[in-house]
């Protein structure tokens, strides 16, 4: 078998390396040439994910990457894409096409599927008969057999349902977490007819152990925003809890670590400064959008997402009460951000609350840098342009103790917490790392 994987990132390259460790021919297709070439070479750009692997599996013909989208036709892509040793990509037809490409908000927190539709008209003109299209983006409902079918079917000329094959089948992955396998989690997936549906079951059952097959497509895109909303409801919970238990004198992290030790019906979630990420901050909101489409409110969701949102702000006060009981003001004051990935141990930094943090710092007058071990340097984004360029500070005695304050916002492994502990004037704690650390009286502040 021979697919194709569309966008190369913390969801398709993971995607890409097993369906072509399981013997699959795999091109990946990308608009980003550098990471193209990375592939190629046998390089790996995502730390998490091993480069020997990439480099065994593009030596052996099971994986390639491009930018040309018209190598999902047929026969098109049985040319050498690099050179020995490593022998490219071969096979006389691709039989699925995969799409992992980001879907985003808008400032007015409108629904963004232009890389989804983007992709869509990409491929349409090289579409062939048979051919098996699957989005694996998170999306609303509709989104596949409406918006991505139509720009398929203009651009093809085909008819999803009789001349090609169309499904959603929503990505699952954990970044950072060694215990998650692509090959085991389990993969929902909704067709557009009966016979899509078995199509892609057929593809999938490839690469991925257990497969759980749904009514249509719409099905499939609501069960990932439900994971995914499920997940931004119980962090709200638990962040409005925190500052009601603190104004008890009861502490948040003690009461989940109770509650927790019920073997049923309780599932531990744990508050922080914010959210971030790809899903969780978004994909409530792709929901409620559609939701008004339809006439129907999504009040408790959308009142999660504004307790999630305000988060970043409490965390700040916090860190102006911490200097205060220093003498210290916030305006002038050197804040430290440890920590700008938006997860443990991972370099993804897609709307970080850590870069909101940054924002309110400095506009309350502070001075402001960061720390993180995966994050060196802060590429361009598009929400926070003005942070491109910002190097991550030296971890050194000399520089921790130079900061009046110390804001951890990510707990990565890697960072060594006792000299943290031993290092830093105040530490304003919106993870309970330190709970595990020996510490001066007053020098920890849990927001």
């Amino acid at each position: 078998m021979n697919i194709a994987i569309i966008g190369l990132g913390y969801v398709g390259l993971p995607l890409c390396l097993q369906f072509a460790r399981s013997g699959v021919h795999v091109l990946g297709l990308d608009i980003d040439s550098k990471k193209v070439r990375a592939l190629n070479a046998g390089r790996s750009y995502i730390k998490h994910i091993d480069a020997g692997e990439i480099k065994r599996l593009v030596r052996a013909g099971k994986f390639c990457a491009a930018s040309d989208f018209s190598m999902i036709s047929v026969g098109s892509h049985t040319r050498t894409i690099a050179k020995p040793p490593y022998v490219g990509c071969y096979g006389e037809r691709v039989q699925a096409i995969l799409i992992c490409v980001p879907t985003p908000l808008k400032k007015n927190r409108v629904p963004d599927l232009s890389f989804v539709l983007e992709t869509g008209r990409s491929i349409a003109p090289h579409l062939q008969r048979g051919q098996l299209v699957v989005l694996e983006s998170t999306t609303y409902p509709g989104t596949t057999e409406n918006e991505l079918r139509e720009v398929l079917e203009r651009g093809s000329g085909l008819k999803a349902g009789a001349d090609f094959h169309l499904a959603f089948s929503p990505e699952r992955e954990d970044p950072g977490n060694p215990r998650s396998k692509v090959a085991e989690i389990p993969k929902v997936i909704g067709g557009y007819t009966p016979a899509c549906l078995a199509a892609a079951v057929k593809v999938y059952s490839q690469a991925i152990r257990i497969l759980i097959p749904v009514a249509n497509c719409r099905t499939a895109e609501a069960a990932k925003l439900l994971e995914n909303v499920f997940r931004g409801v119980n962090i709200a919970l638990v962040n409005e809890l925190k500052g009601v238990y603190a104004a008890m004198d009861i502490d948040i992290w003690d009461v989940i670590a109770a509650a927790r030790t019920k073997p049923f019906g309780f599932m531990p979630f744990y508050p922080g400064p914010g959210l971030g990420g790809h899903c969780i901050p978004i994909d409530p909101f792709y929901l409620a959008w559609k939701a008004k489409q339809v006439g129907q409110e999504t009040r408790f969701v959308e009142l999660a997402g504004e307790i999630n949102r305000s988060m970043p702000e409490k965390v700040v006060a916090r860190v102006g009460r911490a200097l205060a009981a220093q003498k210290k003001k916030l305006r002038g004051a050197r804040v430290l951000v440890l920590g700008l990935a938006y997860k443990a141990n991972v370099e993804d930094d897609r709307e970080s609350p850590s870069y909101r943090l940054l924002d309110l710092l400095a506009a309350r007058g502070a001075q402001v840098a960061y720390h993180d071990p995966y994050v060196p340097v802060i590429k361009p984004t598009r929400e926070h342009p003005h942070w491109a360029g910002t190097k991550s500070v030296k971890w050194s005695r000399g520089v921790i103790a130079k900061f009046d304050a110390v804001l951890i916002s990510t707990a990565h492994a890697a960072v060594a917490y006792q000299e943290l502990a031993d290092w830093a004037r105040v530490i304003v704690d919106t993870r309970n790392v330190m709970a595990g650390f020996k510490t001066g009286a007053g020098k920890v502040w849990k927001a």
